[in-house]
Formats: C-alpha cells, structure tokens, sequence
C-alpha cells in the first residue's frame, strides 16, 4: 500500500531542531561579522527585556509607501546597564578548531565574579600571550552583566565571550588591554540608529500539540476521531515514523535570533529625554533606572530575560540614517 495522507504543516517544520528546551537562560552566539576596519570594536552589549511602548516616528525607509509620513509602530524597551570587561581570551586555530591560548584577568574584580574563575599570575600570562601572538588568530573579551545593575533581584552575573574585530590581532589585544576591568556603556559599543541582531531564549509554553507547536492544518471534523491530530503518521511499509513528521512536544525556551533591529532611542532615565516609565512601572518588570534603548519590533525572551544584543551579521547598510522620534507613548 502507499502513503496515506496527512496534514502538512504551515511552516517548515525542520527549520529548527532538536526543539528542546534551552540547556541555560544564556543565548549563545556562535558567529560574528566581518569588520572592515583598521580600528578595533566591541561587537557586542547586553541589557534585560523591561516591556513594550509604542513608538511615533517619521518614516525614514526609502522606496517605501509611508516614506516620509509619520509612523507608528511597536518598540521594546531593553535595560542596558554597564559591562564590566573581566578578561582577555586569545584562540589559535587549526583544523581541529579553536584553541584557547591564554586567559588574562582584570584586578580587583568583584567577589561574585571572581570567585567564577580560577586566575592566576596575570604577569607571567601577559609574558605568554606575547610569545604566542603568531599563533593567535582571535581575540575575545571576556565580559560580565550583573542583573543587580538592572535593578534585578538576581545575584549571580552573566559572564560571556565577545568578539572584538578590526585591525590586527596586536591591536584587537592592546584595545581589550586598556579597557580590562572597567565598565563599558551601551553608547561605547552602538550608537542610535544602528541595526542589531538580538539573542535570548524564548518563552517557555511547555508541552504542546503539532497544531500549535508545527503549524499543522486542522481535519476536518468528521474525518476521524480526532481533529487536532496529525492525519498521518508515516506509510505502513517501512512500519516507523520518520523524524520529519510533526509531533507534539516541547514548544518555547528555545534559543532564538532576531536578525536586523533598528535601535530607536538611546538614552539614560537621568536625562528624561523620553519618559518611558508607566505609572506602577512595568508589568513583571517595575521602573527602568539607567541606560536603556528600545529598539524597533518585538524581541525574544519573556520581561527580565537577558538580551544579547549584536553587531549586524546581515543587510549591512550602506548609512546610518538617525531615526526622527516624535513620541513615545507608554
């Protein structure tokens, strides 16, 4: 006998495997983009999902049919505190992959951070690094986010890699080294009117059917005995289900990418420039305190969830146009 039919799904249903829950609250970022530049950059910030407001501005997209009119559209709010550079990491390369060379620490580094690592003798490792710099092909600066900056009842900080490019290695190391152990803002690393990708992980909505997990088609009510069920499992030869077919499972607290976020507003509650706190504050989140930026759309992740915010991997733009907000309403 042949294939029966079965209800296929409305959206690629293999467009992300396996569909199991997150390992960590942490998105990991596992590429970077090219910079064509000779001076070295941070490629990446984080910050803390606070809530949504809407945003009125001009239209600045060109070959659009609301180019130049005014505009509303949905923006979300991301808390970004300062992040403290804790370290430096240089990989070597081979065909076996990256190898991390040596690790040189900051001083006097907080007690919740510097109990996380193992440090040792950062002069004999300076001494190392150095011999070693033909061997190294990537630098990274090793970087933390503590929630408690954010006004987050959370202890523990987030402590990552980020990818430093531009210039040569010597440089990308020299501009890590002068920045060790101090605090960099979001307006060191993006400026209004860039677009970022945003990293996090998504929100958790347990165990679902292939209805709203895969975006499978409902039956017809009288088909079967079921309606929310796939028609079809397989064929009856081979006698298996194939990994392809939509299943029920684990739907949400997936690591997601949102690519191509165009930052709106960059600015400081100290400045009430925009007024972007609600009255009682934010829902599940409270009062925005600090640095912040909202940028254009949704992004992943429930309120307080950590944001990795990225330098643009796709679209780069040829400017950077800064966006004309006339209002933002909580």
């Amino acid at each position: 006998m042949g294939h029966r039919r079965h209800s296929a799904p409305r959206r690629g249903s293999l467009a992300y495997l396996p569909r199991s829950r997150a390992k960590s609250f942490e998105a990991r970022i596992r590429a970077w983009p090219k910079v064509n530049s000779e001076e070295p950059k941070l490629l990446v910030h984080a910050g803390f999902k606070a809530g949504c407001v809407q945003i009125v501005n001009i239209d600045d997209r060109e070959k659009t049919p609301n180019y130049g009119k005014q505009l509303v559209s949905l923006g979300t709010v991301i808390v970004t505190p300062p992040v403290l550079i804790v370290g430096i990491r240089g990989y070597s390369k081979d065909q076996n992959g990256k190898h991390a060379q040596f690790d040189l620490y900051a001083d006097n580094l907080p007690k919740n951070i510097s109990q996380l690592f193992k440090i040792k003798n950062k002069e004999g490792l300076l001494e190392y690094s150095e011999k070693t710099f033909k061997k190294i092909k990537e630098i990274y600066a090793i970087i933390a986010v503590i929630p408690r900056n954010a006004g987050l009842e959370q202890k523990k900080p987030y402590v990552f890699e980020a990818a430093v490019k531009g210039g040569d290695i010597k440089k990308q190391f020299t501009f890590v080294k002068d920045i060790l152990g101090k605090e960099v803002k979001i307006d060191q690393v993006f400026e209004s009117g860039d677009t970022i990708d945003a990293a996090a992980i998504t929100k958790g909505k347990g165990w679902q059917g292939p209805i709203t997990r895969m975006g499978v088609k409902k039956k017809q009510h009288k088909s079967r005995k079921s309606v929310r069920e796939v028609g079809s499992l397989g064929p009856i030869s081979p006698q298996y289900v194939m990994y392809t077919v939509p299943r029920g499972g684990q739907h949400g607290l997936h690591q997601r990418i949102e690519y191509d976020k165009k930052i709106m507003v960059m600015d400081n509650t100290e400045n009430i420039k925009y007024e972007i706190n609600p009255k009682g504050g934010f829902k599940h989140f409270g009062n925005v305190n600090g640095d912040f930026i909202i940028v254009r759309g949704s992004v992943p992740g429930t309120y307080k969830r950590l944001i990795k915010l990225r330098t643009q991997i796709r679209n780069m733009p040829k400017k950077i146009t800064k966006p004309n907000i006339l209002e933002v309403v909580v």
